[in-house]
């Protein structure tokens, strides 16, 4: 088979291009390269274009997609993307979730339009579990009859990356698509870790030092255990499981939050960025950039290398 060429879209810092093109490493596990080969990709947000640019022969395209035609994207034979999910997030609440009814809920359409216009063999998308429920369960329909309108037999399915080896319990709405006269249905990797004991744990990838500043003061840790008589708050995670899901606004993390924090030696601290990428499974090699506000949000924005992998490589096989 010849090298699958491929578009990325909303590629953020890359984390779904570390998976698809292979090659890495990652907890004392070789994932082999991939048939494939990034020719495009675009992304409006200019700091994690800075870390994807550090990381892979191509600059990405910065304009916003609603801007771009489809004729100035190389034909593909596959497109990817996580069009952005603020608008359906579960923790999106302030304001509530719009869905489809925002925005940024509507960017979908975008790559739909771009599917549709440059028909490439197959796509993969994702999203987060809150896609499914947005507008009352009516966003994800619309959603999919949208890709199923631009020629393609639509799969999906709720993957947890835990079950792939990634130190995190992170769920997220995968929606593979296949053109329609390729003739088949996609379907889904087997799920490589069952049970919870064979899970990649959190203490795997974290450090034994780190600077002071990661370190809450003693106003924040009293703070939060006045208010967690009432509230579920100081999500304190244990060392011997998957992370919590990490997020995009962990630079200001805070302990009267749902955010994972460690509690190490009588003290509370954040995760460091690199600590975060590894949690989100991306090789030691993997380069970082910008300040580290910009490196939480590309980073906890991004899908997980090592469960893009095997989505990319059940494709590939399927589609051999």
């Amino acid at each position: 088979m010849e090298y699958l060429k491929v578009a990325s879209l909303f590629c953020g810092c890359g984390g779904t291009d570390v998976g698809l093109l292979g090659g890495f490493d990652f907890l004392g596990k070789h994932y082999k390269k991939n048939r494939v080969k990034l020719v495009y990709a675009n992304d409006i947000e200019e700091s994690a274009c800075k870390i994807f640019e550090q990381n892979f022969n191509i600059s990405p395209d910065r304009r916003d997609i609603r801007e771009i035609d489809s004729k100035e994207i190389p034909d593909v034979d596959l497109i990817t993307g996580g069009f952005p999910c603020q608008s359906f997030s579960i923790v999106a609440q302030n304001p509530k979730r719009l869905g489809v009814n925002d925005d940024k809920g509507t960017l979908f359409l975008e790559m739909a339009r771009i599917i549709r216009d440059k028909q490439p063999k197959c796509f993969i998308a994702e999203n987060v579990k809150g896609l499914l429920s947005a507008n009352k369960g009516e966003a994800f329909p619309l959603i999919i009859k949208e890709f199923e309108n631009a020629g393609y037999t639509v799969s999906y399915k709720l993957i947890n990356s835990a079950n792939y080896g990634v130190p995190q319990q992170r769920v997220r709405v995968i929606i593979v698509g296949i053109r329609n006269d390729i003739g088949f249905k996609y379907e889904f990797p087997n799920e490589i870790l069952k049970e919870d004991k064979n899970f990649a744990c959190l203490g795997e990838v974290v450090e034994r030092e780190v600077a002071e500043k990661y370190y809450f003061s003693e106003k924040a840790v009293q703070g939060m255990l006045r208010a967690r008589k009432d509230m579920n708050k100081g999500r304190v995670q244990d060392l011997n499981k998957p992370c919590n899901t990490v997020g995009s606004h962990l630079a200001k993390v805070s302990l009267n939050g749902t955010d994972p924090v460690l509690y190490e030696n009588g003290r509370y601290r954040r995760f460091t960025p690199r600590e975060v990428a590894r949690i989100q499974s991306f090789p030691e090699n993997y380069k970082l950039n910008g300040s580290e506000l910009a490196q939480y949000r590309a980073l906890g924005n991004a899908i997980p290398p090592v469960m893009f992998w095997y989505i990319t490589k059940q494709l590939i096989r399927q589609l051999n």
